[in-house]
């Protein structure tokens, strides 16, 4: 069924797309707000912190669960949950009683709820599409990721400049939104594992035991840890550079809102990108695309040249995304994959905290040229280790969808020598 007439994906879809341009518009009154009320980057890092630390703490439970429970009930909850938390910023900014401490409860559950939601929505998605759409269905997530990325940050540095709930309050909407999208699907999307016997914790480190087994899985997943760590680092440093010219919140906005539309043109051209580059050609060329346009940064305060530089690194993201996540996806038995999912978000995703936390110290007691360069020197360093890593120059180079050719990948990641401990990344890039 062609993905234009499969009503569960599309309306998890259209659900998911309006939540994510909520948190988007939210996403930028986080640093505004904190900076209003402390005129502290290294706060921002906390709250930053706060938000991504559920990666780490709750991945590998949360992809446990995801193949025990129904996985539409945990979308739901997770949805209703973070709409819940929410309210909780505009009731406390109206009674005039907000805190750091409160804005990051607020980031830490929804940070919570957005783990709890993707590794659900992704092990789910094989079972509302066919094994040849999936690229396509990966390439139209990305392209709702990037289009909220794209139109968020404007309108959300907008409401703010008008009053500091309103972002928030457009978060809240939207998971409502979504709530109701996944209440509506049909398909019936539990594991079709049976009952199991396993405890909690076993089953939780089998998914880690099956990525560390799998060399370009494992090689990916690391690599992508390296650059999420930097890409979290990057956007508090933009923002901070530019503010530090006097920048607007709108202006913020805009920067952000270019740098979503570099990912956004990336999702509209990822879906092709499967049939033609290989898994070794995107490793390593998306790596080194990114290490080149790093140290650009260090050489304008200008919003505008900010968050073009930043949009041609976003540009690269659905590639990696597309043409990895889909040989995963065909890879992992459908009983394995919130717990594989949650193995390579733990890795992926693990470090994004401690960017935010390194990048607010840095900017807080070097400055935003000194944090640049430190980030650029780091990027080649994950693109040297792309490029030397035996599991990803071994890689096979068909990447045309077929089963037969999801087989031999499965195969060759089986059978690749294994990888040198050395800085890397994983199966979703954020950026």
């Amino acid at each position: 069924m062609p993905l234009s007439r499969n009503r569960d994906f599309l309306l998890l879809w259209t659900g998911q797309a309006v939540s994510v341009f909520g948190t988007r518009v939210a996403a930028i009154a986080y640093p505004l707000l904190v900076l209003s009320l402390t005129h502290s980057p290294a706060k921002v890092g906390l709250v930053s912190f706060a938000n991504w630390i559920p990666a780490v703490l709750f991945a590998l439970p949360a992809g446990a669960l995801v193949d025990r429970w129904d996985r539409k009930r945990i979308m739901v909850l997770s949805q209703l949950v973070a709409g819940v938390a929410l309210t909780a910023l505009p009731l406390a900014l109206w009674a005039g009683v907000i805190t750091v401490p409160l804005v990051a409860a607020v980031a830490f559950v929804q940070g919570v709820s957005f783990t709890a939601y993707g590794l659900a929505e992704r092990a789910s998605l094989p079972r509302l599409v066919h094994t040849d759409l999936l690229p396509a269905a990966l390439a139209q997530n990305e392209a709702k990721t990037r289009g909220a990325a794209l139109a968020g940050p404007p309108l959300g540095g907008a409401l703010f400049g008008v009053a500091a709930a309103l972002p928030f309050l457009a978060n809240a909407v939207g998971y409502v939104a979504a709530t109701v999208a996944a209440t509506a699907v049909r398909t019936d999307l539990r594991s079709t594992a049976g009952r199991r016997t396993e405890s909690l914790w076993a089953e939780a480190t089998s998914g880690l035991r099956w990525t560390w087994r799998s060399p370009l899985v494992r090689a990916t997943s690391l690599l992508v840890a390296g650059s999420n760590f930097l890409f979290q680092a990057m956007v508090l440093t933009i923002v901070v550079r530019a503010t530090e010219t006097g920048a607007s919140a709108g202006k913020v906005g805009v920067m952000l809102g270019i740098f979503g539309a570099g990912g956004l043109l990336g999702a509209l051209v990822a879906a092709g990108s499967y049939r033609v580059f290989s898994p070794k050609t995107v490793v390593i060329g998306v790596n080194w695309v990114w290490a080149l346009l790093f140290p650009l940064l260090a050489t304008t305060h200008n919003p505008v040249l900010l968050g073009l530089i930043c949009a041609g690194s976003a540009f690269m993201g659905p590639m990696w995304n597309v043409v990895i996540g889909a040989y995963q996806l065909m890879l992992v038995p459908d009983e394995l994959r919130g717990r594989v999912g949650s193995a390579s978000t733990m890795m992926a995703w693990g470090v994004i905290p401690l960017g935010s936390l390194a990048a607010g110290y840095l900017l807080e007691l070097r400055g935003s040229t000194f944090t640049i360069v430190a980030m650029a020197v780091a990027m080649v360093a994950i693109a040297l280790a792309a490029t030397f890593s035996p599991a990803v120059r071994s890689a096979p180079a068909s990447t045309d969808g077929s089963p037969a050719t999801a087989s031999r990948f499965a195969r060759s990641t089986r059978a690749a020598p294994v990888l040198p401990a050395a800085p890397a990344t994983a199966t979703s890039a954020i950026t």
